[in-house]
Order: structure tokens, then sequence, then C-alpha cells
């Protein structure tokens, strides 16, 4: 719909644009000097036609790729609460959401963590996550830690539906994000319970 939508107002732009370019050395003045009296009004009520028609296009199409972006964010959110309803997903916790982007400060980094624990949930779940990162700087591959605000690795989690981490991390001027790695363990325990590595989205 939004493509359709957009190619309308796209090719009504195409046109409208090109009877402006004709009619833009339009002037009232010198064309009643120059031509009939009925035939100025009528080029300046076309004028008039155009601009709203233009204006008219532009916000359908605002409207199209509101109403379309807001459907794929209504379908993501019904497939999340699917994926917490008792039933239909398996008991225990899981990565529902694990992103990294560049952010337009260089060297500058973002990354979203979404855990969730489905079936039966009679308790919370308690535990704590690792990032790390691997870099190259200067040909060589490293891989370094995250620290949390607390400068600890360790980034506490205690939650009964759903934990949320959304942070941001810096690289030296001279060095890329290859990747990013978590893990996921619980309290007391040092066996990793789930991890996943991503890239930076482009």
């Amino acid at each position: 719909m939004y493509e359709a939508g957009s190619r309308s107002a796209n090719g009504q732009d195409d046109i409208v644009q090109e009877e402006l370019s004709h009619l833009h050395l339009y002037d009232p003045g010198t064309c009643r000097q120059t031509k009939r009296q009925k035939l100025c009004s009528q080029i300046g009520d076309l004028m008039q036609q155009l601009q709203i028609s233009t204006t008219a296009n532009k916000s359908l199409a605002k409207q199209v790729e509101f109403f379309t972006n807001e459907n794929n964010h209504l379908k993501e959110k019904l497939v999340f609460f699917q994926h917490l309803m008792p039933g239909t997903t398996k008991s225990g916790i899981s990565i529902y959401h694990f992103s990294l982007r560049e952010t337009q400060t260089p060297g500058k980094y973002r990354y979203m963590l979404i855990l969730a624990q489905g079936g039966e949930r009679s308790d919370d779940f308690k535990g704590k996550l690792k990032f790390q990162v691997t870099l190259q700087q200067n040909d060589q591959h490293k891989t370094i830690p995250l620290t949390s605000k607390h400068s600890t690795q360790d980034f506490p989690v205690d939650f009964k539906f759903l934990h949320r981490l959304e942070e941001s991390f810096k690289i030296p001027p001279d060095a890329t994000v290859e990747s990013m790695r978590v893990q996921l363990y619980e309290n007391n325990d040092s066996k990793v319970i789930l991890t996943q590595t991503v890239q930076p989205a482009l």
C-alpha cells in the first residue's frame, strides 16, 4: 500500500511540477496588460489548484507512510505478546531481541537487548549478563569485555516477564566493530544459559 501510495504521490508531483514549470513566469499584472482578463483569471485559478493538489499529495504520502509504520509496529507487538503468553512458547528464558548499530557520533555504538521468560512463570529470574565486543584495530582482532555503570563486567538482571537493556559504548577512532556477543548466567552458576552474537546493523 505504501509503495503504491508513494508511486501515486510521486507521479502526481511530477505532473504538478511540470505544469508549474510552464506557469512559473505568470504575473497577474503582466498578464492583464498582454492578455484578456478572463484568461488571466483562469490561469491564476489553475495555479492555485495545482498548488493545492501538490500539498494534498504530499500529505497523503506522509499519511500512508505513517500508517504503514504503525501497522508494522503493531505486528511486532502482537508477535511479542504471543511469545509471552503461557502455552505459546517453551518454558524458560529466551533472547527476544538483540541488536547493535553505530550512532551518528563516530566511534559510538548503541546496543539493545530484550530477554523474555515464557511458559509457566512461578519465580523471577535472577542472573547476570556479560558482553564482549570484537574489534579490528591496526590489522589486529581484539575481543574486549564491556563494563556496566558500576565498572564491572557483570550486568545484573532480575525480572519475571521481560528485561530490556539499552546502552552505548565508544571505541578508539582507528578501530571498527566486527561483532558483539552476549552471555546470560543464572546467579550462583558459572554455566552459560544463553549466548548470541550480532554484527552492527547497516
